[in-house]
C-alpha cells in the first residue's frame, strides 16, 4: 500500500512539473534576438603619391594613429618646380601673343603702310610720264623700240606694286581675323592648363592622410623610388568600423541591411556600442556538397557586416566581438 502511494506521489510531481513546463514555455516566447561572433574588419586605404619622383622625407611610423589631412611623407621637388617654371615661362609668352593678335597692328605700323603705298603711287607716276615720253620717241625713231617696250613695262609693274601696298594697308587697317585672334587665345589657354598641371603635380608632392586612421604598414622609406602603383603607406581605418561575422540558413530569414545591433567586446564589459548591419553575403560559404540534404543546409554560412560606431577607438582591428540582433 504504501509503495503504490509512493508510486502515485511520483507520477503526480513529474505530471505537474511537465504542466509547469509547458506552462511556462507557452507564457515565455523564444527569445527574439540573433546573437554572433565575429572580429572587428581590417579596412585599409593603400596610401601612394600620385607622381612619380624619389621619397625624400616620411613623417611617421608603423602604429601611429594619423588625423585626416596630416602630412605623412614628402618627394623630391627639384625637377618639379624646374618643370613648372617651363611651364608659367610658356604661359606668359602664349599670353603676350594673344595679346598681339588681339589688339591689331601699331599705330606706326599702319603709318609704314602708308608710306610704303604713297612711295609706290609716286614711282608709278614716274614710271607713267616715262612712258608717255617714251612712246612718241619711239615713233620718231629717237630711241629704239626696246626701250619703249620698257618704259611700258615699268609703268605696269608700278601700278601693280601700288596695288600690292595697298592691299597690305587694307589688311593692317582690318585688324587681326577672328580665326587668329582665337587660336592665340586656345594656345595660351592650352598653355595655362598645362601650367595648372604641373603646379598640382608640385602639389602632389606631398602625402596627407585620406582620413583618420592607424598606419599598419610603413611600406617606402627615403631614397626609394615611388609611383602610383607603389603605396608607401597601408592605413587601418578608425571610425567607422566594421564587425565580420557570419549568418547560419535558419537565421538568415530573420535579419535584413539596416536592422539595429548592439555590440560588446570582452575588453569593455557593460558596455554596449551601436550598430546597424550594412552588408548580408548573397553566396553561400563552405557549401559542403553541391546536394544539400536539410541536415547539411544548417552549415552553410553567409557573411554579414555590422557598421559599429567607436568615435573613441576602443576596438582594435581584428578584435573578437559579440554582436546581438534585435530580430524583434
Amino acid at each position: 500500500m504504501l509503495k503504490k502511494l509512493i508510486v502515485a506521489l511520483f507520477l503526480l510531481i513529474v505530471l505537474v512539473a511537465g504542466g509547469y513546463v509547458f506552462w511556462k514555455d507557452r507564457r515565455e516566447p523564444p527569445s527574439q534576438d540573433v546573437t554572433l561572433y565575429g572580429n572587428v574588419d581590417l579596412r585599409q586605404v593603400a596610401s601612394a603619391f600620385l607622381v612619380s619622383e624619389r621619397l625624400a622625407a616620411v613623417y611617421v611610423d608603423e602604429g601611429q594613429i594619423v588625423e585626416k589631412g596630416r602630412k605623412l611623407a614628402e618627394l623630391e621637388t627639384v625637377r618639379l618646380k624646374q618643370d613648372l617654371d617651363v611651364a608659367r615661362l610658356a604661359a606668359a609668352a602664349a599670353w603676350q601673343n594673344y595679346q598681339k593678335v588681339k589688339n591689331g597692328p601699331r599705330k606706326e605700323d599702319v603709318a609704314r603702310a602708308r608710306a610704303a603705298v604713297e612711295a609706290a603711287k609716286a614711282a608709278w607716276e614716274n614710271a607713267r610720264i616715262r612712258r608717255d615720253r617714251m612712246i612718241p620717241l619711239s615713233k620718231k625713231q629717237s630711241v629704239s623700240v626696246q626701250q619703249a617696250d620698257d618704259a611700258i613695262a615699268m609703268e605696269s609693274v608700278s601700278a601693280a606694286y601700288v596695288d600690292v601696298k595697298q592691299k597690305e594697308l587694307d589688311l593692317l587697317l582690318a585688324g587681326s581675323r577672328e580665326e587668329d585672334i582665337l587660336q592665340a587665345e586656345a594656345e595660351w589657354k592650352r598653355a595655362d592648363a598645362e601650367c595648372a598641371i604641373r603646379q598640382q603635380r608640385l602639389d602632389d608632392a606631398v602625402l596627407y592622410a585620406p582620413c583618420d586612421a592607424v598606419v599598419r604598414n610603413r611600406i617606402l622609406e627615403p631614397g626609394d623610388m615611388v609611383s602610383p602603383q607603389k603605396p608607401v603607406f597601408n592605413l587601418s581605418i578608425m571610425d567607422v568600423k566594421w564587425i565580420r561575422a557570419y549568418l547560419t540558413e535558419e537565421q538568415l530569414g530573420q535579419v535584413r541591411p539596416g536592422m539595429n545591433a548592439v555590440v560588446t567586446n570582452d575588453s569593455f564589459p557593460g558596455r554596449e556600442f551601436k550598430g546597424t548591419i550594412g552588408f548580408i553575403s548573397s553566396v553561400a560559404e563552405f557549401t559542403p556538397k553541391n546536394v544539400e540534404t536539410p541536415e547539411l543546409r544548417t552549415a552553410l554560412v553567409y557573411e554579414v557586416r555590422i557598421i559599429v560606431q567607436d568615435p573613441d577607438n576602443c576596438f582594435r582591428l581584428g578584435a573578437p566581438a559579440t554582436v546581438v540582433i534585435r530580430v524583434s
